[in-house]
């Protein structure tokens, strides 16, 4: 459905949680607009499914750099905990990187592109795995979730992990790369970008890439029970939507740490993620169970899977 206005939402009827998050997330009071009509209804569907399911529901959010997975995230373990007194935990794909150690040496036994973070094969899918499978046990010891500091580029220490109780109701998991699946060497021989025709001629980091999608993350989404996706309108976006970040990230830090990027820096970095942006864009709205078509400037414009107004 297309959807051209929202209907206003005095600030009077915000919630104190939603007055805590927006303040947490330095948002407008319209940005409850839009999750009124489409993440209330979202985190009511997903609290049925809990319901029936019996045990651990597992969310998996997926979206381009820069397309607010992150905020989404957060506004939905919120919303299932303070209105649908669910527990509930918010994972980032990007807190699981190798540590800048881990990536350093598989730069340089395999390809010296793998010390970037980022592409499938930069994680360390095990840890996840294990934090997941730790998350639905019922245990008297909180599970360390661990912490990624993107300003330093490495894993934060483990003092700075997150202690969360067990067992969870609801985990929702995101990062841009979930759901992207292996490609057949045919594709994979056709670079599409300069840094891929440059840096990476025989194919050899996408193919080791390529491989980890195959081995480790297929086989983690088995494992996901409900299937989420903020669609970019298309690849052109994702660059600016991920300098916006970047500027964020440096006023966070006052422009001080080791893992600060440049403009220029910035714009061979996203390279490294235009193949699998291009594939989640072109081939995930097909069959994830909520999609949220979005425009330019974030805007969602058109839904799937979700009955608005539910």
């Amino acid at each position: 459905m297309t959807v051209s206005e929202f209907v206003s939402r005095p600030s009077s009827s915000v919630k104190p949680w939603q007055r805590s998050f927006l303040e947490a997330h330095r948002l407008p009071d319209t940005y409850l607009q839009s999750a009124a009509k489409f993440f209330d209804p979202l985190a009511a569907m997903v609290a049925r499914r809990r319901e029936t399911r019996g045990g651990p529901l597992r969310l998996a959010l997926n979206g381009s750099q820069g397309s607010g997975k992150s905020t989404l995230g957060d506004y939905l373990c919120r919303a299932l905990t303070e209105d649908h007194a669910l527990s509930t935990v918010a994972l980032s794909l990007d807190d699981f990187y190798l540590t800048r150690a881990e990536r350093r040496e598989l730069a340089e036994r395999v390809h010296p592109l793998l010390q970037t973070r980022g592409v499938p094969g930069t994680h360390d899918v095990p840890l996840l795995r294990e934090v997941l499978d730790a998350l639905g046990r019922d245990s008297s010891q909180p599970v360390s979730v661990p912490r990624f500091d993107k300003s330093l580029d490495d894993r934060a220490a483990p003092d700075a992990w997150t202690l969360v109780p067990a067992p969870v109701d609801v985990v929702v998991l995101e990062g841009w790369c979930l759901g992207a699946t292996s490609e057949s060497p045919e594709v994979l021989a056709q670079a599409i970008n300069a840094l891929e025709r440059d840096e990476d001629p025989d194919a050899h980091w996408r193919s080791y890439s390529n491989q980890q999608l195959r081995d480790q993350y297929e086989a983690l989404y088995a494992d996901l029970d409900v299937w989420v996706m903020l669609a970019a309108p298309g690849f052109d976006q994702v660059l600016r939507w991920r300098t916006e970040q970047e500027q964020k990230l440096r006023e966070s830090v006052f422009g001080e740490g080791e893992g600060l990027m440049s403009d220029a820096a910035l714009m061979r970095f996203v390279q490294h993620f235009e193949r699998y942006t291009r594939q989640c864009l072109r081939d995930m709205p097909q069959r994830v169970d909520v999609l949220f078509k979005m425009d330019s400037d974030r805007n969602i414009v058109r839904t799937h899977g979700l009955e608005i107004g539910e």
